[in-house]
């Protein structure tokens, strides 16, 4: 069997491997999706039409994702390009259409937003991960990056070498990253109501 790069750019024919990572990152981005195409297109059966049709176009062109970069940008992308095919189609409809540069405009905004919220997201996760360090840990961190202690007037004020202060403030950024993620994750997989 050839490698899916192989295949050509509108194959649907996929490993195993990559059709598990496209429903696994189709799933985890799939609410995001739904309502970028229903506050872009009314009414809603037309957005759902959309947004089924650009799952099908997500598929085919899989082979095109880079694992490991941005599907939600991606996606989008196919999405927009999905809403302005049917604009096109359906320009007869009377209702109020949004011109294109206008959804392009939208499209950025929303792209802001999704930043947005996921920074939020962070600064809330690192403050209640800050809160789980032991106090001594805590503590180290608070001179270090809220009162801007240099690293040897911590290391004066813990008997610690330089090296030693340096090595522990990794270990605990590091355990403060892992945490972040963690909760980042689990975030991202609970279901909202």
């Amino acid at each position: 069997m050839q490698d899916d790069e192989n295949q050509g750019p509108d194959s649907i024919v996929h490993s195993q491997e990559r059709t598990e990572e496209f429903l696994r990152l189709l799933t985890e981005h799939d609410r995001m999706f739904s309502i970028y195409v229903t506050g872009l297109v009314q009414p809603l059966q037309d957005a759902q039409d959309i947004l089924q049709e650009g799952k099908i176009v997500m598929w085919r062109h899989f082979g095109k994702f880079k694992s490991g970069t941005n599907f939600l940008a991606w996606g989008r992308k196919i999405l927009l390009r999905q809403i302005f095919a049917y604009r096109r189609k359906m320009k007869h409809r009377r209702h109020a259409q949004l011109n294109e540069d206008i959804l392009v405009m939208l499209d950025a905004e929303m792209d802001s937003a999704i930043r947005e919220k996921r920074w939020v997201e962070r600064e809330q996760a690192l403050r209640e991960c800050l809160r789980k360090l032991p106090p001594k840990q805590r503590e180290l961190i608070e001179q270090r990056y809220r009162d801007e202690a240099s690293i040897e007037k911590i290391s004066r004020q813990t008997d610690k070498t330089e090296s030693a202060v340096y090595q522990l403030l990794y270990r605990i950024r590091k355990a403060l990253q892992d945490c972040v993620q963690l909760s980042l994750n689990e975030s991202e997989s609970r279901p909202t109501s």
